[in-house]
């Protein structure tokens, strides 16, 4: 089967990594991809945004599904394109509709729809430039700190969390206003903030049936101890340790479940990942959000921890017989840890020259932000390579990860040291 993978980052470096090891993929092209995929695939220097040049792509080499990584394309609606495309509708589309795909692109959707399903959320209310003054008045009802999303994709960035209730004003302001987050942040949802540890929850569908996928925990700072600014994610261990028996029961019962036949009354085609965002306060598991696709730097620990065929689950959930597949997940934990350009997530050189990749020993290493340039591998994003490694425990795995970074090396290169300390 030839396959089509969107995206150009260590999310589907990933996925492209366990794609490959499928003997039902004879080739996998990847658009645009990075310096890591070009190794194992065919790199397409098409934006996954590009659905005419997809088409003519799809058409002219017969590929016959497409697996779509990032978020863009899914809320700009490419399942719906080929949908409604005679020459396209027959290949499969791994990812949501366009309707399905507003649980990321709106937060107010995700948020409406949490609430008419009964899934537990924090409580909110969405403004907008000519609400502004009310939006002070429900921040005067909260207690600090306030949360603050703009309610369309910001790149994971849209989100504020400020303990000042004039601060939090002036951010309001600065969001609906003066455009902060550009679009994005037309809207803005504030929500009541919730004390407690994160988690991530990943489940397959094929819009009926679900497979949960491991558990993870991603560190979204740029800072040790979860200071600073928010990033697209600097490291992330699977399985999360306190996400026992007892507390997986919950998330199923109380929010996959509901999730799902949520999706079928509100009768949203959705084919893919569904990545839920969660706070577990006091033992109860709380939606802080939905994203429509694998989460990254959580793909590098999820995806090579799944040990059954990944083309034999995309083509059951095409065809909706997800249910007839057994999920096969190696139990051993896996860290990664993620390098970055200096001054990420603000402004950061590229053209770096990476070293020391071919002395990795014992570790992936997905590439995210890098390319090829005349035979060399050098940077080319703020996140620049994830280095992921197997243990016992995590406390093993992330040991290797760190031994290996040593190894690696590019100017200004930085990373945090502390990933997974807040689990021990």
């Amino acid at each position: 089967m030839k396959i089509l993978l969107l995206g150009s980052g260590g999310r589907e470096h990933a996925l492209a990594f366990k794609l490959v090891q499928s003997s039902k993929c004879s080739t996998l092209f990847v658009a645009p991809g990075n310096a890591g995929t070009s190794a194992i695939a065919r790199n397409i220097s098409i934006a996954p945004t590009d659905f005419e040049a997809i088409k003519t792509l799809v058409l002219k080499e017969k590929i016959e599904m497409i697996i779509v990584g990032p978020e863009d394309p899914l809320v700009l609606g490419i399942y719906d394109f080929f949908q409604n495309d005679i020459s396209l509708k027959h290949i499969p589309v791994i990812g949501p509709s366009k309707n399905g795909a507003q649980l990321e692109g709106s937060k107010e959707f995700a948020k409406e729809f949490l609430v008419k399903h009964n899934i537990p959320t924090a409580a909110y209310d969405s403004f907008t430039s000519m609400t502004v003054e009310k939006g002070y008045a429900f921040l005067e009802t909260l207690q600090p700190p306030y949360v603050l999303k703009a309610d369309g994709l910001a790149a994971g960035k849209g989100v504020l969390i400020l303990n000042d209730l004039g601060e939090a004003k002036s951010e309001l302001r600065s969001m609906l206003v003066h455009a902060k987050f550009g679009k994005a942040s037309s809207k803005v949802v504030i929500e009541e903030f919730l004390d407690g540890i994160e988690l991530s929850c990943f489940v397959l569908t094929d819009g009926k049936n679900y497979k949960i996928l491991p558990t993870a925990k991603d560190y979204k700072r740029i800072g040790e101890s979860d200071t600073g600014l928010n990033t697209g994610g600097m490291g992330a261990v699977s399985p999360v340790p306190f996400a026992d028996s007892i507390l997986l029961e919950k998330i199923e019962t109380r929010i996959v479940k509901p999730t799902i036949e949520g999706l079928q009354k509100d009768s949203i085609e959705y084919k893919g990942f569904i990545f839920i965002g969660l706070i577990i306060v006091k033992g109860e598991p709380i939606v802080i959000e939905y994203n429509v696709r694998m989460g990254d730097p959580e793909t590098e620990v999820v995806i090579p921890r799944i040990k059954s065929d990944l083309v034999e689950l995309f083509q059951a959930v095409a065809e909706e017989k997800l249910n007839d597949i057994t999920l096969e997940i190696d139990t051993r934990s896996a860290t990664t840890v993620m390098l970055v350009s200096g001054g990420y997530p603000e402004d950061y050189e590229k053209g770096e020259e990476i070293l020391g990749l071919d002395k990795v020993q014992d570790s992936l290493v997905f590439h995210a932000g890098t390319k090829s340039e005349n035979g060399k591998v050098v940077t080319n994003g703020g996140r620049v390579l994830a280095v992921t490694s197997f243990g016992n425990d995590f406390r093993e795995a992330i040991k290797k990860s760190y031994q290996n970074i040593d190894k690696l090396h590019f100017d200004k290169m930085y990373y945090r040291k502390d990933i997974g300390s807040d689990l021990l």
